[in-house]
């Protein structure tokens, strides 16, 4: 089985990025009805938060299990990739869905299932390629531009997100449901900075690794955040009629 999951193993990922273009272009014309963007029509609706939890644990369980039950020596470098994956998707599934102020908001159960495909496909790719697929990394690839550059982009990244994600989650105070416009870090140039931040953060894990896998991942990202951010730009503009003209939506003086 491992032979033939090899032998076809970049050709699956191939593909798999072939369908991250593909749904940038869809994400552009169709809004995913979650969040701020929640619509009828598309089905049985869940709980947000049980939505986020079953979205998000499959990334963690699969990658987990492909990177630990994998037969390649696990070297510090390829420690610290499984460290940082699992330190965001542990905050994202397990921590982020009991701090945000979702009460009584649902999203449809279709995009919690079309999220789960997305996380079990490149939680396997990633998981595998470490666990089983590559030569395992030396411990001198500590001291390589990838790894240093990488590292560097994913820290920033990531805190640029999980401090936006708390400037966000302190515009409502308990019980409060309404939207408001945010303020201060990054939010004085661009709309989704906690958008931004994953966006960095992927890509620098991208750089870490250096291989098609965390690339697909880092493209999937993008594919679907980048569009949402224009979508939550739209959202703030057509909500607010103050909402400062000169932010962009995305990538500070640019998009």
């Amino acid at each position: 089985m491992a032979v033939l999951i090899n032998q076809w193993f970049y050709p699956i990922v191939w593909v798999w990025i072939g369908v991250a273009v593909v749904t940038f272009f869809v994400l552009l014309k169709v809004t995913a009805p979650y969040g701020r963007h929640t619509t009828g029509g598309w089905g049985p609706m869940i709980s947000n938060r049980l939505g986020w939890i079953i979205m998000e644990l499959p990334s963690l369980l699969t990658f987990g299990l492909f990177f630990l039950l994998g037969p390649n020596e696990k070297t510090s470098p390829m420690w610290l990739f499984f460290a940082l994956w699992v330190a965001h998707y542990i905050n994202r599934s397990l921590i982020f869905p009991f701090r945000i102020k979702t009460k009584g908001k649902k999203m449809p159960f279709s995009i919690a299932a079309s999220a789960i495909f997305f996380n079990l496909i490149n939680g396997f790719t990633n998981g595998y390629f470490l666990g089983t697929y590559c030569t395992p990394y030396p411990e001198d690839y500590w001291f390589s531009a990838n790894m240093i550059v990488g590292l560097a982009l994913f820290i920033i990244g990531a805190g640029i997100n999980l401090h936006s994600d708390q400037q966000l989650l302190n515009l409502r105070k308990p019980g409060e449901t309404d939207y408001k416009i945010p303020q201060g870090g990054l939010f004085q140039w661009i709309s989704s900075p906690n958008l931004f931040g994953e966006m960095i953060e992927w890509v620098g894990f991208a750089i870490m690794v250096g291989a098609l896998p965390a690339w697909g991942f880092a493209i999937w990202t993008i594919a679907n955040l980048l569009p949402r951010a224009m979508e939550h730009h739209k959202f703030y503009l057509k909500r607010f009629p103050d909402y400062p003209k000169e932010r962009r939506a995305v990538i500070p003086g640019l998009l």
